[in-house]
């Protein structure tokens, strides 16, 4: 998807509510929109850091700028992919700060081709699981527990304001991408449940435009990924299937570049699907369970 009309506000602090502040960084993609949003908690002289972005020279003197004279009291992950927490380590060094938010991840085992989309040099201070607060003199920050994206995929409640900073697992711009083995659809399908019964006023994610509706937008997610869920049992009710043949037929108006992507979303389906007993897999050959 194409982003807004340029100039997009790179490197700039804005103020989208008094205690909260935005500052994008410079690596708009496909999977990236205009880029990673950093957010800043608090009006004094001790705020918070939320998804500090990737380690780029810009985005780090960007981000100090907007830090000013504040003590940084948290520097908060949502979870490890290289667009949001690499960035955590220089600014740890230059502030003092503590890394606190998701758990690190071990994906080694798996093979260089699944940890290269994770910052395995990642190394928090403190983990936080759901429902563990930070505070300061006017914010305070509550740890919601949202695996599917990630499994250490982590979103910030602003218990202050009645904000949600969602990360990657629900944005405006585009459907959060759920790669196996460590993304898993039924647990991202479990989190959105979750969210659609709390009361956020309004969500920040990580990329993408704040939304302001956000049952709406989870309401319409929780139907677009069981339409998903079906496009693929109809298509393998056409007979067995692999998924490169499938995603085209998918995905019809995508740009190809993210068919990759779409096709880790698809196998995600399929595996939820098998472990429910609705598929069954030869191979690279999937098919309606006999």
């Amino acid at each position: 998807m194409e982003g807004p009309p340029k100039p997009w506000p790179t490197g700039t602090a804005e103020r989208l509510e008094p205690l909260v502040r935005r500052v994008l960084a410079p690596n708009p993609s496909p999977f990236t929109y205009t880029g990673t949003q950093t957010y800043l908690i608090g009006e004094g002289d001790r705020i918070a850091v939320i998804d500090p972005g990737p380690d780029e020279p810009a985005h780090l003197d960007a981000l100090i700028q907007a830090i000013g004279d504040a003590s940084v009291m948290a520097i908060c992950c949502t979870h490890t992919h290289r667009d949001h927490s690499p960035a955590a380590a220089p600014l740890r060094q230059h502030t003092g700060a503590p890394i606190i938010g998701c758990a690190p991840l071990a994906l080694s085992t798996e093979g260089p081709r699944q940890d290269a989309p994770f910052d395995t040099d990642y190394a928090p201070d403190r983990i936080l699981a759901d429902g563990e607060r930070l505070s300061g003199p006017d914010w305070t920050l509550v740890a919601v527990a949202t695996p599917g994206h990630t499994s250490n995929h982590l979103c910030f409640s602003l218990e202050e304001t009645g904000a949600l900073f969602t990360g990657d697992h629900v944005m405006s711009w585009s459907t959060s991408v759920v790669i196996p083995p460590d993304g898993d659809m039924a647990a991202y399908m479990d989190s959105l449940y979750l969210l659609h019964e709390r009361e956020d006023r309004v969500y920040y994610p990580a990329h993408g435009p704040a939304v302001d509706k956000p049952k709406q937008l989870v309401r319409g997610m929780i139907g677009h990924r069981r339409q998903r869920e079906r496009q693929v049992l109809r298509q393998l009710e056409k007979g067995p299937q692999n998924i490169p043949d499938m995603v085209p037929q998918m995905y019809k108006g995508t740009d190809p570049r993210l068919f990759p992507a779409a096709g880790m979303s698809v196998l995600a389906h399929l595996i939820d699907l098998e472990r429910r007993g609705q598929v069954e897999r030869s191979g690279e050959v999937w098919q309606i369970a006999s």
